[in-house]
């Protein structure tokens, strides 16, 4: 948190800087026609560029390939806030620095939406280290963030996006309630086709590197067994690893699921153990440079993530 305490202690130096070279917001708007629109990480930037289209520019505040959970502003982070017109963060503990920034900003006029709000929330499975990590934090961080993975709940976050752009852009409710109803449609769909292919397979148990699929698991009848809890990049301790490998074996589990933006070395060791062959299952926590290079977005990732699963269901 050292990290987050620096950058909160020279936001008025930042801010005072900005004014001094006629950079900050004032009451006759940014230079720019469209709306400046700050995600936090790469699900809110995608579904507020989906939204926003071109009556809006979108930041996003973690870097492609870098993994969010752990993720804290730095000063240049904090002034792109101070000179934003709107604000998109997941919320449910996903961006624990966030109320602190947001309560520290000199831009009042920042409207602010956090997307998951009104979502039902799950608890999460934490170790050790996370169970201290989440005590420490509050109460808010003992639950699964990842409420994107569920088609349904993108619908809901892209809902209350969509009504933050409305609120700082009333004069194109229209564009941006066209473009909410065409993605929706898409996120139906996407559901839709969701249902009809795991509904038909046989096997029901993943095994994933970290605990990030609750939601979807739970839209869809599957059972995830996290090697680890909601950190990413934390690692399990030996009897984790004896108690995946026995759950595996015993439930003749096919393939063990990784992640790109962390190592896939635990995963290739249970793997190896039983016998399985290892894939990716992505959170969409963040793209690489290739894959949006490439065109990737959340529907096709999680069109790749659907054909994923039904590989190592069947």
């Amino acid at each position: 948190m050292k990290k987050l305490w620096t950058a909160l202690s020279i936001i008025g130096i930042s801010a005072l800087l900005l004014a001094g070279c006629g950079t900050a917001r004032s009451g006759d708007g940014p230079a720019s026609d469209k709306l400046s629109v700050v995600a936090s990480f790469y699900p809110m930037y995608d579904f507020a560029l989906k939204i926003g289209g071109d009556r809006v520019t979108v930041e996003t505040l973690v870097p492609p390939g870098a993994e969010p959970h752990d993720w804290e502003p730095s000063p240049p982070d904090i002034v792109r806030l101070e000179n934003a017109d709107v604000f998109v963060y997941n919320g449910a503990g996903m961006e624990r620095w966030a109320p602190k920034v947001l309560a520290a900003l000199e831009n009042k006029e920042l409207v602010v939406v956090e997307a998951s709000r009104g979502i039902p929330l799950l608890e999460g499975g934490h170790d050790d280290h996370e169970e201290t990590a989440a005590e420490e934090a509050g109460a808010e961080d003992s639950y699964d963030p990842h409420v994107w993975l569920n088609p349904m709940h993108a619908k809901t976050e892209m809902a209350a996006i969509k009504n933050a752009l409305v609120q700082a852009d009333p004069a194109g409710r229209d564009y941006y309630e066209a473009n909410f109803n065409k993605y929706a449609e898409a996120l139906d769909q996407l559901d839709s086709d969701y249902r009809e292919t795991l509904s038909a397979l046989p096997n029901r148990d993943i095994i994933v590197s970290h605990a990030a699929f609750g939601y979807l698991c739970e839209a869809y009848g599957l059972n995830q067994i996290g090697i680890d809890g909601l950190v990413a990049e934390s690692e399990p301790d030996p009897a984790r690893m004896a108690e995946i490998i026995d759950f595996a074996k015993e439930h003749q589990v096919k393939v063990i699921f990784f992640e790109e933006l962390i190592s896939p070395k635990v995963a290739q060791v249970i793997a190896e153990a039983v016998q399985a062959e290892t894939a990716v299952l992505n959170p969409l926590g963040g793209l690489s440079d290739a894959q949006l290079a490439a065109g990737a977005d959340y529907f096709s990732v999680m069109r790749e993530n659907l054909a994923a699963l039904k590989a190592a269901l069947s």
